[in-house]
Formats: C-alpha cells, sequence, structure tokens
C-alpha cells in the first residue's frame, strides 16, 4: 500500500550545528522509522482485520470485569500529617483520672511511633455549654471521653498503618478503655455530615432498653465483618449512677420534703449555686463573683457519706430547739443503678448509632456486609424498632449511580453529536469502538496500582471519554476522505491511521503527561489522573490499530456487497 508523501527537509537542516536543529532531525528520524514500525503492524492489522478485531474485542470487554475486583470507595484517603482519635475510659470515669490516662496514652502513642509524632493534643471531659457539644464531631459524652489529636512529623504519612499500629498497641496496654479514629482531612469529615464514622447504623423507637440490647448484638456481629473497624454504641445505657429515693411518708412525720432533701444533698455535693446562687459585688472593682459554698470532696468519699448528710426543714430556723436533726440515710435509700449516659431522639424517639468504619478493605464491601447482618438479624429486632443505615456510604451508591449514568449519557451524547456533524449513523458508530479500549485501560491502570474506584476516579473515566472519541474523529475523517477520491476501504483505513498517526499521539500525550503530577500525588484527586492515564494508553492504541480495522471491514463489506448488487441488476 502507498505510503503518505513526507514533505522534504528544508535546505541545510542536516549540517546544522544548532543543538535544537539536530535534536530536531534525530527526533524526527526516530519518529519516521516507529511510525514505519507502526505501519506495518498496522498493515498486518487490516489483513487480518475480523481476527485482531474479535480479538481485541474479547480482551477489551474481559479486562472491564476487573472493576468488580477494585472495590469501591466514595472518596480515596490521603496521606496526611494528623491524626485524631477518641478515647473513653470506663464509664463514670472522673474527669482527673481520664486526664491522667490520656497523658499516659500519649506517652504510649510516643513509643509505639517512635520518631514520627510531632505532638499531642488531649481534651478531655464535656465542653463548657450545650452549644460548643453541639457541633463537636466526637463521640464525647461524659468525662470519660477525651479527644487526642496527633500532629506527625511527615505530612506525607500514612495514617491508615499508624491506626493499625495504635489499635493493637493501645489495646494491649489500656483493657477496658475504648479507642476510636475520626477522619483528620475535611474532604472526608463533610462527607461524614460530622459524624465520627461513614456508616451509621441508626435503631430508632419507643423501647429504649430492648432497642439498646438488639444494638449491642449487632456491634458483637459487625466487629466479626472483615475490614470494619471502630465499631461502637455512641450512647451508653450503664453510667455509674447513685439513685436516692426519698420516703415521703416518714419525711413527711418527721417534717421533711422531698425537695428540702434535694436541697440538701444538691448543696453537698454541687454547692450552693445549684439552689441559691449568690453574688458578691468587689467594691474596688465593681465585679461581681458567684459564691459557691460546698463540702469538701474528700469528706464525701463514700455512700456512707452520703447518708449523714443533715436535711434542714425550712421550720428549723424559726424553732431551732425543737427539732431534731435527721440524716439522709434515715429518709432515703441509695442504691447503685446504671442510667443512660447521653439520649439521642430521631422523630422524638430515642435513638442509637452504631458506628463503623473501614479499614484495609474498601467502604462499599464493609457496607455490604454491614446490610447482610442487619438483614439476617431483622428476627431478633424489636418490633416497635426501625432500623436505617445512614453516612457517607449509604450516600456512595447514589453517587455512583448518577456518574455512571453521566458516563453512558456522555457516550449518547457524544454519539448522537457526531452523527449530527457527519451526517451519518454509521460512522460515529465506529468512533466510538475505541471506547471499550478505553474502560479496559481504565480498569487495569487501577488494578495495578491498587486503586480503588471512586467518585474521582469515575470522573477521569469521563473526562477520558472525551480525548478518546477526539482522536477517533480525527482518523475517521480522514478515511472518509480518502474513500470518496479512490474508493478503496482497506487503503483508506491505512493512510489515515498513518496519516493521522502523529496528531493523535501528540493529543493523548499532552493529556497523559499532564495528567502524571496529579496520578503520582497524595491528593484525593490521585485515581482520577491514574483512570485517564490508563484510559488514553489503551484507548490510543485502540484508535491506531482497532479503529481502522474496524472501518476497512465494514466499508469492504459494504463495497462488496454493493458490487453483489450492481452484478445482479
Amino acid at each position: 500500500m502507498s505510503q503518505p508523501h513526507e514533505p522534504n527537509r528544508e535546505p541545510g537542516t542536516e549540517g546544522s550545528q544548532n543543538i535544537f536543529v539536530r535534536f530536531q532531525n534525530g527526533f524526527e528520524r526516530g519518529f519516521n522509522r516507529f511510525r514505519g514500525r507502526y505501519s506495518a503492524l498496522l498493515e498486518q492489522a487490516i489483513a487480518n482485520r475480523r481476527a485482531f478485531v474479535a480479538t481485541s474485542l474479547a480482551i477489551a470487554v474481559a479486562s472491564m470485569s476487573l472493576f468488580f475486583f477494585l472495590g469501591r470507595d466514595y472518596f480515596p484517603e490521603i496521606r496526611s500529617s494528623v491524626m485524631t482519635m477518641h478515647m473513653r475510659a470506663p464509664l463514670g470515669t472522673r474527669i482527673e483520672v481520664a486526664g491522667r490516662i490520656a497523658t499516659l496514652v500519649s506517652n504510649s502513642i510516643q513509643e509505639l511511633l517512635p520518631g514520627k509524632v510531632e505532638n499531642i493534643v488531649s481534651n478531655c471531659g464535656l465542653p463548657v455549654g450545650p452549644h460548643n457539644l453541639a457541633f463537636i464531631p466526637t463521640p464525647t459524652i461524659g468525662s470519660q471521653d477525651c479527644d487526642l489529636t496527633i500532629l506527625l512529623k511527615d505530612e506525607k504519612s500514612p495514617v491508615w498503618d499508624y491506626r493499625r499500629i495504635l489499635r493493637k498497641g493501645l489495646r494491649e496496654r489500656y483493657p477496658g478503655t475504648e479507642f476510636t479514629f475520626q477522619p483528620s482531612d475535611l474532604t472526608a469529615k463533610i462527607l461524614n455530615f460530622g459524624a465520627p464514622a461513614p456508616i451509621d447504623v441508626q435503631i430508632n423507637g419507643p423501647d429504649m432498653y430492648p432497642n439498646y440490647e438488639f444494638a449491642r448484638k449487632l456491634v458483637g456481629k459487625f466487629r466479626e465483618i472483615p475490614g470494619a473497624a471502630d465499631v461502637v454504641i455512641q450512647q451508653t445505657m450503664r453510667t455509674p449512677t447513685l439513685m436516692v429515693e426519698g420516703n415521703r411518708t416518714f419525711g413527711l412525720g418527721v417534717n421533711r420534703s422531698l425537695k428540702e432533701m434535694a436541697d440538701n444533698l444538691l448543696m453537698t455535693t454541687a454547692g450552693s449555686q445549684q439552689t441559691d446562687q449568690i453574688y458578691w459585688l468587689d467594691p474596688s472593682t465593681g465585679m461581681s463573683y458567684l459564691i459557691n459554698v460546698y463540702t469538701p470532696q474528700p469528706q464525701i468519699n463514700s455512700v456512707n457519706s452520703l447518708k449523714t448528710i443533715p436535711v434542714e426543714s425550712a421550720s428549723d430556723s424559726q424553732d431551732p430547739e425543737g427539732q431534731e436533726v435527721q440524716l439522709l440515710g434515715n429518709l432515703a435509700d441509695i442504691t447503685a443503678t446504671g442510667t443512660p449516659g447521653v439520649i439521642t431522639h430521631g422523630n422524638i424517639m430515642p435513638l442509637f448509632n452504631i458506628y463503623v468504619s473501614a479499614e484495609g478493605r474498601d467502604l462499599g464491601g464493609v457496607l455490604a456486609d454491614v446490610q447482610k447482618v442487619a438483614k439476617s438479624m431483622e428476627d431478633e429486632k424489636p418490633r416497635t424498632a426501625e432500623l436505617e443505615i445512614h453516612g457517607q456510604a449509604s450516600l456512595m451508591h447514589d453517587a455512583y449511580f448518577e456518574l455512571i449514568f453521566g458516563l453512558l449519557a456522555a457516550v449518547v451524547l457524544i454519539y448522537l453529536l457526531i452523527v449530527v456533524n457527519f451526517q451519518s449513523w454509521l460512522d460515529p458508530f465506529i468512533i466510538i469502538t475505541a471506547l471499550p479500549g478505553a474502560l479496559a485501560g481504565i480498569a487495569w491502570a487501577l488494578f495495578l496500582t491498587h486503586t480503588r474506584l471512586s467518585e474521582p476516579a469515575l470522573t477521569g473515566a469521563i473526562m477520558t471519554m472525551g480525548t478518546a472519541t477526539a482522536n477517533s474523529i480525527l482518523v475517521v475523517s480522514y478515511a472518509r476522505d480518502r474513500l470518496k477520491e479512490h474508493g478503496d476501504a482497506l487503503q483508506a483505513a491505512m493512510e489515515a491511521g498513518v496519516t493521522r498517526f502523529r496528531p493523535v499521539l501528540m493529543t493523548a500525550s499532552a493529556m497523559i503527561f499532564g495528567m502524571v503530577p496529579m496520578a503520582t500525588g497524595y491528593s484525593t484527586n490521585a485515581p482520577l489522573g491514574r483512570a485517564v492515564i490508563g484510559g488514553l494508553l489503551v484507548a490510543t492504541v485502540f484508535t491506531l490499530l482497532f479503529v481502522p480495522c474496524v472501518y476497512a471491514m465494514i466499508y469492504n463489506r459494504r463495497a462488496a456487497r454493493q458490487k453483489d448488487h450492481a452484478y445482479n441488476e
């Protein structure tokens, strides 16, 4: 087959001493040799076009099965210099004890991650005021909770490996204390909608205690799921509490009411600010200070100390000699019990949150197993309870559906647009035959780089469709022009591939090299760059080999049919 005519080189360039000119000449000679080898390969492919097209298409379709082995994430987790950990000591731990445990935990983190920790900031207990409590994205509910922010020396630290080390080491050193990790990067926090984990299983219903027991059973099942980490129930129902129940009959007999019992108990344990707030005005500064009178804590160190609290009556001040001293232990029963540490409501009814994170496994796989476990436990669920799965993971399905629909819609719209421009239904079909190769290249690129399927990767797939289609248009449009001139489909396909070889490579190379920094970086858009690079590499091969073969096969068969039809007439 004839080769397209090469333009003559400018005179005087062969012996030029300019380094750039010499480099250009050398590059042209190498590129022409490379194009010559491509021309020979394309000629063989067109000669065996049916086998080549069938084999290439089968390989591309088989490669798409790799998408089922990639795993699914909403957005990929990136390397970071910050880790956020939550520590929950045994329920009822006083805040000063929780602070000491947090200090010991900080030292243990330094030992478990030697030379990798810059600083650790701990914050224990509830924040001041309900407004601050409403906006903290951590599971803090009481004095036993502490938030630890771990600052790492390396800004590109593999935080998932560090979390695995800390979970194992801290669990062994501090039995009875729970350690969970929350997302540190802003993207994950936004996608979680403020929740500390991407999977939020909510149990909502009026019966608190049956729902809580059902939630505990679910937690046991969830912890057996491979890849499930930090499985905890946000709400607690067994916070150590002393229940004081006054005896109304005996109290009235000695002229003591329940209100007086409660006021004296609060005065002793919490201070006078709970029953009667008194302020003192400093005349020198004009500032007022709240006066709080209470019994020193060392004197209230046991249940017997509470029983000896004197209970006074309002009438005692009027007739102090006629009243006997009454003790709280004579007027009330004090028992130890467990009470809810926090009560969350959803649609007015009590709500329990079970948080589940994914570690070492894709979020989609963990979510699928969580849904299976929840469905298998339907028979044990209380009749009045409703179970729903919320969080980032539940939104991932909708986002995937929308992006995959957008990918298919992009292909259809591209096809229809080309139909309008080419005034043909067949040529646009030949053009989009390069797209299966692009999808196969995306699958292989993500598989070989151990990158899970995610929103950025699907976005990169949509971008790849446009560039791959543009390159195919270059080839098919030139083949149409050559076919009109001499009417030989095989020669037209050959000339189109060789002539459009340089512009196709230039367009694909520009996009591929432009995506290299993104693909090799540690940002959330790294899967996008890898998907574009892999898709364009294979799509370019399909554009230069597969598309000319499809064009030659279709139009050569059409020409043969036209000849047979003319001969029969």
